[in-house]
Formats: structure tokens, C-alpha cells, sequence
């Protein structure tokens, strides 16, 4: 984003304002992780640990999760970066 018509004090404060959205997206992610792959793979109480089938199903989970979200975050890229007219 270009900020260059604002003077210092309101670019440093359109950079806080952005790095808390910046924050919270990333903290709803994070929640969406967690309770997708808890609900995912997680169904035995009788044990505060999880078994081996448990542990190996959350990595799996939050690996897919994770190169979704990367995959998902490259081709907005790739679609904002035509919007805006410029080379990829």
C-alpha cells in the first residue's frame, strides 16, 4: 500500500492498524487449525495424551491445513498482481 500522501504519524498509524489485522488474521487461522484438527482426530478422552494415531492424524491435518492456506495466499498473489497490471 502506498502511504506516501500521509505524513509520518498517520503512516505509523495505518501501519499499526494493519499489523493488528495482520494479527488477528493470523490468530483466526490458528484457531481454525486447532479446532478443525482436534475435532478432526481427536475421539479418545480415556487418556490426557494423544495415541500415535491421534498425533500422526494432527500433523497431517495442520500439514494440508497449512500448505492450503500457502497455496490459497500464493494465488491471490498471483490474481491481485494481474489485477494491478503488473508482470508476475
Amino acid at each position: 500500500m502506498d502511504f506516501s500522501q500521509f505524513n509520518s504519524a498517520e503512516q505509523a498509524q495505518m501501519t499499526k492498524v494493519i499489523e493488528k489485522k495482520q494479527m488477528q488474521d493470523f490468530l483466526r487461522m490458528y484457531s481454525n487449525l486447532v479446532e478443525r484438527c482436534f475435532t478432526s482426530c481427536c475421539n479418545d478422552f480415556t487418556s490426557k495424551a494423544l495415541s500415535s494415531k491421534e498425533e500422526q492424524c494432527m500433523i497431517n491435518c495442520a500439514d494440508k491445513f497449512l500448505k492450503h492456506s500457502e497455496r490459497v495466499g500464493a494465488r491471490f498473489a498471483e490474481q491481485n498482481a494481474e489485477a494491478m497490471g503488473s508482470p508476475k
